[in-house]
């Protein structure tokens, strides 16, 4: 074996980037919260020890957090995704190749060096993100992607009985089936619940009895990804990095409201917006679509009227223009809409999507060129001052610009700065 699988995860991630830029929460129990500040997403280690659960309701929980002294913040996904790509590029500085896991996560492999090697490469590598960015990382390294999970989950088990710093190398045989013998089958990654019931039927209760089993059952009973996770717990590597991105089958963006809106004019708006963020997208991945969706949706419950539809259409030609997608929301939303119903949400979902190449499909098509200059153009200008500094007339004026603000914004009451990405946002030192 000439390499290794590491999983670099960050540490309460979205909770070590509010702390990152504001010292006061450092010794503070943190929460974040979902769009719209209804639940709790992100919670510190103070937090997740006074026994408040991820997903916890705000108005259940407000008052247990009140007691502890929580900083309670709305999400900041701006800031989190900056800083997730800053962490990204400091492993990639020092790893063999890189896949880029989740916006916590990221797997790497590294030369196959002796265990007291690679303890100290990991623990270098985790005090560099520590020293350079503030944010805290364990380190899980293992002959196998799998492995590699068992290694960070009992790095993190460590750390917290005040073993170690949260690095861990899977160690070899005999001590390994040590390690999974200690390991739930539930706690498997790529054991979901309705095969953890299974093999707990069949008495098999640990990692270690799990990969015992014979290859013929787990293949039969769990098909050959369950088989795939056996041999990855015996040290067969099975999951290499994923370093190029799945094609694409569709592209969705939507987000609800922060109040109940009613307005055909506002969902046209929030549809236009939700248009725009999704050609964005395309664009970055060098995509183009020629299916669009638009949905609309009430509230699933409390009083009625309760309401939800969608529809879909298709444009001339496969395209990444903003506007194109914009002014088909505008018409697709027409046969959905409803009056007198309050909205919680809207959205619209790309499909048919490809690589962007030159290729007429109409002869009546846009102008390709002209097309593709514009969309440059707006993309450089929005890097160069932040997102939202121009766009769409049909998406209205963006958060802070006027005082004609959009009415359907998300509710972030308590969003921090994006301390990383606006000018008008950076950090402040005062003497």
């Amino acid at each position: 074996m000439d390499r290794v699988f590491a999983l670099v995860d960050c540490e309460n991630f979205y909770a070590s980037c509010e702390r990152v830029f504001d010292p006061s929460l450092r010794d503070k129990p943190v929460a974040v919260l979902s769009n719209n500040d209804g639940c709790v997403i992100a919670r510190s280690e103070e937090v997740k020890e006074a026994g408040v659960p991820m997903g916890a309701p705000l108005f259940k929980w407000e008052e247990k957090l009140k007691e502890i002294g929580a900083e309670v913040l709305s999400s900041n996904y701006v800031l989190y995704g900056d800083m997730s790509r800053r962490v990204h590029s400091l492993i990639e500085e020092e790893a063999l190749a890189l896949e880029r896991y989740s916006i916590d996560e990221a797997f790497a492999t590294f030369p196959a060096l002796p265990q007291k090697n690679l303890c100290r490469l990991a623990d270098r590598l985790r005090r560099r993100i520590k020293g350079h960015l503030g944010i805290p990382v364990r380190v899980g390294i293992g002959p196998t992607k799998t492995l590699a999970k068992v290694a960070d989950e009992n790095a993190k088990a460590r750390k917290r009985a005040g073993w170690g710093q949260g690095v861990y190398v899977c160690p070899d045989e005999p001590k390994r089936e040590e390690l999974l013998q200690r390991v739930p089958v539930g706690d498997i990654w790529g054991i979901g619940s309705a095969y953890e019931d299974k093999l707990q039927q069949k008495g098999v209760a640990s990692a270690a009895e799990f990969r015992a089993l014979p290859d013929p059952w787990i293949r039969s009973e769990m098909t050959v990804v369950g088989l795939r996770t056996a041999w990855e717990l015996r040290g067969r590597s099975c999951l290499d990095l994923e370093l190029v991105r799945p094609d694409r089958k569709t592209l969705v963006r939507s987000r609800s409201f922060g109040k109940r809106v009613e307005s055909k004019a506002n969902l046209r708006e929030a549809l236009a917006t939700r248009a725009q963020r999704a050609a964005e997208k395309l664009r970055e991945e060098g995509l183009v679509a020629k299916g669009i969706k638009v949905f609309i949706t009430t509230k699933r419950f409390g009083d009625p009227p309760h309401y939800s539809d969608g529809v879909a259409g298709s444009l001339l030609e496969h395209t990444a223009r903003a506007s194109a997608f914009a002014k088909a929301s505008r018409w697709l939303l027409e046969p959905i809409y409803r009056s007198g119903h309050g909205y919680k949400k809207a959205g619209v979902c790309l499909y048919d999507i490809r690589p962007s190449r030159p290729h007429q499909e109409s002869l009546f098509g846009q102008g390709k060129k002209e097309d593709e200059d514009l969309m440059e153009a707006v993309d450089r200008i929005n890097q160069e001052h932040g997102k939202g500094a121009i766009g769409l007339a049909a998406a209205g004026l963006p958060e802070g610009k006027g005082n004609l603000g959009r009415e359907w914004t998300m509710k972030r009451q308590k969003r921090s700065p994006r301390y990383t990405t606006r000018w008008d946002e950076l950090p402040v030192a005062h003497t």
